[in-house]
């Protein structure tokens, strides 16, 4: 079995029943990576140590019988314009060259609770402002299928990332199909999440994070089903739902509500909009196989 090109949820089912390790997962993928990505620039900054880390402390709680989380020992690439706590972060822009954050975006720790493995960045034009992904840092993303082609963007490195198998899946974010326009050119699914269903740390209130890249038959929870499972504010600059010291519910940081919409709060606060809350149910996206090969 080719693990590169295997359905994320068949992959995260062999994690759990044990059939699979995480080293032996991420190995693999790291080996592919070395192999296409130079030709396809998707993954710009790698940090094989620390994932491997990540997956041997993720073969531990397995053995040790802990409770695993949805994507336990999936490994992941997060899209340049989200913080991550420990790596290089740079918005594809030379003034962020040496960026290296304290913390995590709120979708990628919700994303580490769920049991992924952040192995690298991917690739996205300067500050997410482009249909195309290149910028001066990293210079430009190809598409896999022909490498004189673009794959889009600005999700474009993720895209790219997940149709040559360097990646089972990968997170994006999308103003103005940001997830939807490099999925489509690289033969891929894209969804554009409803606003409020990720928290998210996004310059544009109106961006949201998106699964990337799907194959069929990859349903939603191994997109971060942790994060679809919050409820709470979308305001700029807030990074999730708080939980109070009284209720083991998520209260909204704007309004201090239990997941209610207040348009009263929203008037005496214009800087917090309502919250976008209510259960959120299991996406039922389903996507049909194309009959179209990945690269090899």
């Amino acid at each position: 079995m080719d693990l590169c090109v295997t359905p994320a949820v068949d992959l995260a089912r062999m994690l759990r029943s044990r059939e699979l390790s995480a080293r032996e997962l991420l190995t693999a993928f790291l080996d592919r990576i070395d192999r296409l990505n130079p030709e396809i620039n998707a993954i710009v900054t790698l940090a094989p140590e620390q994932a491997l880390a990540a997956a041997a402390a993720a073969d531990d709680a397995a053995v040790g019988g802990a409770r695993l989380g949805p994507l336990h020992g999936l490994p992941i690439a997060i899209k340049d314009l989200a913080e991550t706590a420990g790596l290089r972060t740079t918005f594809g822009s030379p003034i962020f060259a040496a960026n290296v954050p304290v913390r995590d975006a709120a979708h990628v720790a919700n994303l580490r609770r769920a049991g992924a493995i952040v192995l690298g960045k991917t690739n996205t034009p300067e500050f997410g402002a482009g249909s195309q992904t290149f910028n001066p840092i990293f210079g430009a993303t190809r598409n896999p299928y022909d490498r004189a082609l673009t794959p889009g963007g600005s999700s474009g490195g993720a895209a790219a990332a997940v149709a040559a198998g360097l990646l089972p899946f990968a997170d994006g974010s999308d103003l103005a199909a940001s997830v939807r326009n490099p999925a489509a050119f690289c033969n891929l699914v894209g969804l554009r999440t409803t606003p409020g269903l990720v928290p998210d740390d996004l310059f544009n209130p109106l961006s949201v994070v998106g699964p990337s890249p799907v194959h069929r038959p990859t349903p939603p929870y191994c997109w971060p089903g942790c994060a679809a499972r919050t409820r709470g504010c979308r305001s700029p600059g807030r990074t999730g739902p708080r939980t109070s010291s009284t209720c083991a519910r998520p209260t909204c940081e704007g309004c201090g509500s239990h997941g209610r919409r207040t348009w009263a709060t929203w008037r005496s606060s214009p800087r917090s909009p309502p919250c976008w809350t209510g259960r959120v149910r299991p996406w039922r996206i389903w996507a049909a196989r194309s009959s179209k090969t990945r690269p090899s």
